[in-house]
């Protein structure tokens, strides 16, 4: 199906996306305000808050996902300018240390819990009240090829994408009489600065060249490739949309099928 295709799917929806002011979360939230959707995003990046309210139709507001005031704060904010919530995408997420387990400083794990899970907590927390006003909506977790196997190097990483898809099937269950679909969409590696990063920190930690990484990481997937922003930000689209109103409780990988995060190359 094809993105223009996938713009006619479903109008008029009260969407908040987290970490939405750049990168994948920018995707999502331009993809359905394409839709004539009212989008509101919050962001860390004041800079990218401030980028994003310039060039778009939705609106940006900083805020840290990691803080629970701010969160409630948040959502008491979404309510007033969206007039209530259809959509609620966690995008919002950090890449935690590259290491192994005994070299992690203990302060790089608990912030990578602070953002990945401990977030989704929060936002879940304040959306589902919101959702269930409006009689039905859905969630979408955008969780990791990370949260279906094992991530040599990224374990607090992984510990935290795993943990995101006992939460989609759990809330989904609490949820699902309330017609709220709850899932998780699993990227592989995504086109963009952040995979650079990764691979940047991942050849410096082995201290290989990163173009070896770059060619390991291609080789671990089925079609050889990394994958677009645009490409989740459809599948998001398409969960939200009538087409996936019979779609709860799934992980559904858009990542060209990972076969092993399990790097060849010696530790």
């Amino acid at each position: 199906m094809q993105q223009s295709e996938l713009l006619e799917l479903k109008q008029n929806l009260r969407v908040v996306v987290t970490a939405g002011a750049s990168g994948i979360g920018k995707t999502i939230a331009e993809t359905f305000s394409k839709t004539g959707s009212k989008v509101l995003v919050c962001d860390i990046s004041e800079q990218a808050v401030k980028e994003f309210n310039e060039a778009n139709s939705g609106v940006a507001v900083l805020a840290d996902i990691s803080d629970v005031h701010q969160m409630e704060t948040f959502f008491d904010e979404a309510r007033k300018r969206l007039g209530g919530l259809d959509v609620l995408v966690n995008n919002a997420g950090i890449a935690g240390p590259t290491a192994l387990i005994e070299d992690i400083d203990p302060n790089d794990w608990e912030k990578t819990i602070s953002v990945n899970l401990n977030g989704l907590f929060y936002c879940m927390k304040y959306a589902l009240p919101m959702l269930k006003q409006a009689k039905g909506g859905s969630i979408i977790n955008i969780a990791s090829s990370a949260a279906m196997m094992g991530y040599p190097l990224r374990s607090p990483y992984s510990a935290t994408k795993w943990a995101m898809i006992g939460l989609t099937k759990t809330i989904a269950m609490e949820a699902g009489s309330f017609n709220i679909r709850v899932n998780a969409i699993c990227p592989g590696s995504v086109n963009g600065p952040r995979i650079e990063q990764v691979i940047k920190n991942d050849a410096k930690t082995r201290g290989i060249d990163p173009e070896k990484i770059r060619q390991t990481y291609l080789n671990q997937v089925s079609l050889h490739t990394f994958i677009d922003a645009h490409d989740i930000a459809n599948i998001a689209l398409f969960l939200a949309s009538p087409y996936g109103k019979n779609i709860s409780g799934q992980t559904i990988g858009v990542d060209g099928h990972t076969e092993s995060l399990s790097n060849p190359i010696n530790l």
